[in-house]
């Protein structure tokens, strides 16, 4: 097993080629399922995808106590838990699900899926194509409704004919309006945080410069760099797109006040040294590599930038005009990757929001990752919305 593999997450030694979960690594907690063939809609077609997935709590006997978490851009099923063996992080909302926590395992049976094209154990371009090679460059470019209908066809496989709740952050979100417009009658109420119906020319332009900066990278060789040794893969490629979707996760004021121009080492900057910013930002680049695969990154990237709910149904707010079910729609209110004015088209357009609300945080985008008590809160609101509808 590569060391990298070993838990929790490492820092010795060079990155692995692909941070990405493989199969006869330690599985964890994750479940799997295979779902058979699908049709992609750029028309391409993937023989069987195979599915990780997690879930906490137990489902009650009418099956009417289900909650879905959609996870954003790099995060995976492990919403809660310890890293160990399987998992290289521990969960990314550990504080909000379990017992006692806002989605309260011991009443709600919470289910949270690695989306199709990621790297922890679901189908995507670090898995095995019927030749036994990873697919790589072959993987087809993927849209949020295809992750959507992996998803509902999660929920077929649990005999879970409707969500009590769906919720999620970012890439979360757009799959929870996907999932609100296309399958109304099967998610009972919806949250939805720090996201958009449909991706702006700004968001565009600053994904397309994420991927631009993988694509460079020599290590890449055209999305085929599995097997190579550690180090030898696209490492710096991502750690550049991975600063610069950092820098939009979180906001000036912050980066200002938490490190300003503090030097991180004795020696001066003017003399090779560095700012404590700098190494930051490389920290987060290098962790990302550790656990994470870059074509992975490009095609989930690619997918939010082609999204827009409003194509073939009539333009965004009529999309929005379908969601008739509860929605909460929260808005960050120092969020500089997906800006307030996004959400509040959202709650305008949509007959079933409830308003637009706010998150109040210092961190930006990544607020839904900092705050737990105002997240539990809004979870608390949803539920509520979720018992009446």
């Amino acid at each position: 097993m590569p060391a990298s593999y070993a838990s929790p997450l490492s820092y010795d030694g060079l990155p692995p080629a692909s941070g990405a979960w493989r199969e006869g690594d330690p599985v964890g907690e994750r479940l799997f399922v295979d779902l058979g063939p699908i049709t992609v809609v750029a028309g391409e077609r993937l023989p069987n995808v195979r599915v990780a997935y997690q879930t906490w709590g137990r489902l009650n006997a009418d099956r009417s106590n289900a909650v879905y978490v959609a996870h954003a851009l790099t995060g995976d099923s492990h919403v809660t838990g310890a890293a160990g063996s399987g998992h290289l992080t521990g969960g990314w909302w550990n504080a909000l699900v379990g017992p006692g926590a806002p989605l309260d395992t011991n009443e709600w049976f919470v289910v949270c899926a690695n989306v199709l094209g990621g790297c922890q154990g679901t189908t995507g371009p670090s898995s095995a194509a019927p030749d036994g090679q990873p697919w790589g460059s072959r993987f087809p470019v993927v849209t949020v409704a295809d992750l959507v209908e992996v998803e509902r066809r999660i929920a077929d496989y649990l005999d879970i004919d409707s969500w009590a709740l769906m919720l999620g952050p970012s890439l979360g979100g757009m799959r929870v309006l996907e999932w609100m417009a296309e399958h109304p009658e099967r998610v009972r109420a919806g949250l939805i945080f720090g996201t958009t119906a449909a991706v702006s020319g700004d968001q565009i332009g600053t994904h397309h410069t994420q991927i631009a900066a993988i694509e460079s990278d020599v290590g890449f060789r055209g999305g085929d760099y599995y097997g190579l040794p550690d180090g030898a893969g696209p490492h710096r490629g991502m750690g550049v797109a991975r600063r610069i979707a950092h820098l939009t996760y979180r906001t000036e004021s912050e980066m200002d006040l938490r490190f300003g121009r503090a030097r991180q080492t004795d020696l001066e900057p003017l003399e090779g040294g560095s700012f404590a910013v700098e190494s930051y930002l490389d920290h987060h680049a290098d962790k990302l590599a550790r656990r994470f695969d870059a074509n992975t990154y490009i095609a989930l990237t690619r997918a939010m930038s082609l999204f827009d709910l409003g194509e073939g149904r009539g333009g965004t707010e009529a999309a929005l005009g379908r969601i008739e079910r509860p929605l909460i729609v929260v808005g960050i209110d120092s969020d500089r990757l997906f800006p307030l004015r996004q959400q509040r088209l959202i709650a305008e357009a949509a007959p079933g929001a409830q308003g637009l609300s706010i998150l109040a945080s210092p961190y930006g985008h990544d607020g839904f990752l900092v705050e737990d008590a105002q997240v539990g809160r809004f979870i608390d609101q949803a539920l509520a919305a979720s018992r009446i509808s």
